[in-house]
């Protein structure tokens, strides 16, 4: 277990707050080793990029929910194939999804899932952005999880701009269903296009009084 200590990582929160990326993967490489993961939900893979660049053999995880859009899996191999790359897949039993509404449904797949992948880890590496929700303004660039394991967001600060022109400008595999409308993507049933002037998380549960799987609460 890490002897990082909430005063080391407030202090670290505070350097790293306008560090490259690539400097906070490098920390936490040097700090967790093989003991670090990075979670992808396939929207694109900007930080799989500059995760890879510091440690070519880093992990990197996905959870299966059963309920992935196509286009989701396709990304996820064009991410192997680009990077010479196994994603580590992460799911749970088989279970009727059709029977749970949405927030058990969240907390089975991928509460649940996310505890699996995180097994053995000290360190996971995330993609949050303070523009993705009301609920994720205040994400820090590190702090600690609710079971203890430091968590990095080393896209804190970045805008949906920065994602996607850092993408553009290095070729990184990024999710068709973007382009297409779908700028928060999720499990097929609760993920819809977002009209033009709403918040991109708005395609999110649409209807619904639900903000967040539960991954990152």
């Amino acid at each position: 277990m890490s002897t990082i200590t909430d005063t080391d990582l407030a202090a670290l929160n505070e350097e790293f707050e306008r560090a490259p990326v690539s400097k906070v993967v490098a920390w936490a490489v040097e700090q967790f080793g093989s003991s670090l993961t990075v979670a992808s939900s396939m929207q694109d893979a900007v930080l799989i990029d500059i995760a890879h660049q510091v440690d070519p053999n880093i992990d990197v995880f996905f959870i299966d929910t059963g309920l992935h859009f196509t286009e989701t899996w396709d990304t996820l191999r064009a991410v192997e194939d680009k990077y010479g790359i196994k994603v580590r897949v992460v799911k749970k039993d088989e279970q009727n999804w059709k029977e749970l509404d949405p927030e058990h449904c969240c907390e089975a797949a991928k509460v649940a899932g996310l505890d699996d992948a995180l097994v053995g880890r000290q360190g996971w590496i995330t993609a949050l952005k303070r523009v993705d929700a009301v609920t994720r303004v205040q994400v820090p660039v590190v702090g600690r999880d609710r079971r203890g394991l430091v968590k990095l967001n080393p896209l804190a600060a970045w805008t949906d701009d920065d994602v996607y022109g850092y993408a553009a400008d290095h070729d990184v595999p990024v999710n068709p269903l973007v382009a297409k409308g779908y700028l928060s993507i999720g499990c097929a049933p609760c993920t819809v296009p977002v009209a033009p002037g709403q918040h991109p998380r708005s395609g999110r549960w649409a209807g619904t009084d639900k903000t967040e799987c539960g991954l990152h609460v």
